[in-house]
C-alpha cells in the first residue's frame, strides 16, 4: 500500500525503470538525492520572543545543469515531501527539455500565522542558512505553495546583501520591477490549458467542454480562468473552504476578479453573489461528470477511494502529485487518461527557466513574447508524449510516456558527462 507522495514517486519510477530496462547503476544514482540540507534557525517575532523554525533544501539530481525547484512554507511539509517533489522537478525539467536538474525546498510553518515582519525575518534568515548551496550557476529557488514574489524579492535581496552585488538570476518567481518575468505568475495555469488545447485538438479544441477545477489558489484560478477565456465551461469550482457548481457555467472573470489574488475566498464571493453558484460538497468536485478534471490544488486527492467514482473524460494534473500511484493503476484500468504532472504544470518552471535566461542577459521579454514562446515549448513537449505514448501501435499512458522521456534525457546526461571518478 502506497501512503506517501514519496513512495507513489519512487513506485512510478521504478515502473519506468523497469519497463525501458533500465541499468542498475542508472537505478540506484537516479534513487539517491544529491544534497539534502537540513536545517533549524532562530527567527525573531514581533512580540519580541525567539522562535525556532526547521527548514530544508534538497536537490535530487543535476546531470542536466543546475537545480530548480520552489520552496514551500507549509505547517504539513514533511522530508519525504521535498524529496519526492525534488525528483519530480528533475523529470518535469527533462520532458520540457530545459537545461535544468531538480530541487525542491521549504520551512515547516504556517505562513497566514505569521505577520509581514515575521515572514520577511524568517525568509531572510532561511536564505542565509541556503546561502552555501544556491546560486545562479548552482541551485535556483522558485516560489511555492505558501510562497509568492515578495519571498522571492527577499530571497534575492539577503543573498544580493551578502555578494555585495544585485544578483537577480538567484532566484525566479520575482516581481517584474526587479527582474521578475512577464507572465510569470500565469505561467502555470496558462501551461495547462496550451497541454489541454494541445489534447483536445482533434475534438474541437477546449470550447464548449464542461471542467471542474479544484483548486482557487496561483494555479488553480488562472487555469480556471484562462480556460474560461478559450471557451471552456466551468461547471465545478473549489478553494479550500468551499466548492461551487452552475451547470451552466461559473463566471470565473467576476471569481477570479475577487477572489483570484488572495485576498478573498470563494466562499466570500458566493456570499456576494446569491444565486449564482450552489455550494456542494467538496468531493462533488473531483466525482463531476465533466469532460475535463483539473486537479490544482495539492498532492494525493486522487485516491483508491475516490477514483473508482471520477467521471471526468479526461484529468489534466495541475497540481504535483495529485494522483496516488493505487488512483493511477484505477483509472488506467478505467480507460481515462491523464496528461502528467511533470508534463501539465510544467509552464511554471517553463517561465521560470525564461526569467533566468533573461536576468543572466540584463534581457526584458514583452508578455507575448513569453506566452509565445512558453506555448511553443509546451505544445513540443506535449507532441513528444503523446507520439510516445502510442508506442508503435502498444498504446501505453501518458504518465509512463513522460517518464520513459524524463529518465532517458537524464541518463543521456549522465552517459555524456560520465561518473566523476
Amino acid at each position: 500500500m502506497v501512503d506517501s507522495i514519496l513512495e507513489g514517486v519512487l513506485a512510478q519510477f521504478h515502473n519506468a525503470a523497469d519497463e525501458i530496462n533500465l541499468d542498475a547503476k542508472y537505478r540506484d544514482y537516479l534513487t539517491t538525492w544529491k544534497t539534502i540540507f537540513q536545517t533549524h534557525f532562530p527567527v525573531e517575532m514581533d512580540d519580541g520572543s525567539v522562535r525556532m523554525f526547521e527548514g530544508a533544501r534538497i536537490i535530487h539530481n543535476s546531470a542536466l545543469g543546475p537545480t530548480k525547484g520552489g520552496i514551500r512554507y507549509s505547517a504539513s511539509l514533511t522530508l519525504d515531501d521535498v524529496k519526492a517533489l525534488s525528483m519530480l522537478m528533475t523529470w518535469k525539467c527533462a520532458v520540457v527539455n530545459l537545461p535544468f536538474g531538480g530541487a525542491k525546498g521549504g520551512v515547516i510553518v504556517d505562513p497566514t500565522a505569521l505577520s509581514m515582519r515575521e515572514l520577511q525575518n524568517l525568509t531572510r534568515r532561511f536564505t542565509s542558512e541556503l546561502e552555501p548551496i544556491i546560486g545562479p550557476d548552482k541551485d535556483i529557488p522558485a516560489p511555492d505553495m505558501g510562497t509568492n514574489a515578495q519571498t522571492m524579492a527577499w530571497m534575492m535581496d539577503t543573498y544580493s546583501m551578502s555578494h555585495g552585488y544585485t544578483i537577480p538570476a538567484v532566484v525566479t518567481g520575482k516581481p517584474v520591477a526587479i527582474g521578475g518575468s512577464e507572465g510569470r505568475l500565469e505561467a502555470t495555469g496558462r501551461g495547462v490549458l496550451y497541454v489541454l488545447e494541445a489534447q483536445l485538438a482533434a475534438q474541437g479544441g477546449v470550447r464548449g467542454k464542461t471542467v471542474s477545477v479544484q483548486g482557487f489558489g496561483n494555479v488553480g484560478s488562472v487555469a480556471a480562468r484562462v480556460i474560461h477565456e478559450a471557451g471552456g465551461v466551468i461547471t465545478h469550482l473549489s478553494d479550500r473552504f468551499i466548492a461551487l457548481h452552475n451547470p451552466q457555467g461559473i463566471d470565473v472573470t467576476a471569481a477570479y476578479a475577487y477572489a483570484g489574488n488572495g485576498t478573498h475566498t470563494l466562499r466570500e464571493w458566493h456570499e456576494q453573489n446569491p444565486g449564482s453558484t450552489e455550494e456542494i460538497a467538496p468531493d462533488e468536485v473531483l466525482t463531476a461528470e465533466v469532460d475535463v478534471l483539473v486537479p490544482a490544488a495539492v498532492e494525493s486527492v486522487l485516491t483508491k477511494d475516490n477514483a473508482p467514482n471520477v467521471r471526468a473524460k479526461l484529468i489534466v494534473e495541475a497540481a504535483n502529485g495529485p494522483t496516488t500511484a493505487e488512483a493511477d493503476a484505477i483509472l488506467n484500468e478505467r480507460g481515462i487518461p491523464i496528461i502528467p504532472d511533470i508534463l501539465a504544470n510544467a509552464g511554471g518552471v517553463t517561465v521560470s527557466y525564461f526569467e533566468w535566461v533573461q536576468a543572466r542577459q540584463y534581457l526584458h521579454w514583452t508578455e507575448a513574447q513569453v506566452n509565445e514562446e512558453l506555448k511553443r515549448i509546451m505544445s513540443v513537449a506535449f507532441q513528444a508524449v503523446a507520439a510516445r505514448a502510442a508506442n508503435n501501435g502498444k498504446p501505453v499512458p501518458q504518465r509512463q510516456a513522460a517518464n520513459w522521456i524524463g529518465i532517458e534525457r537524464v541518463v543521456a546526461a549522465i552517459d555524456l558527462r560520465g561518473f566523476y571518478p
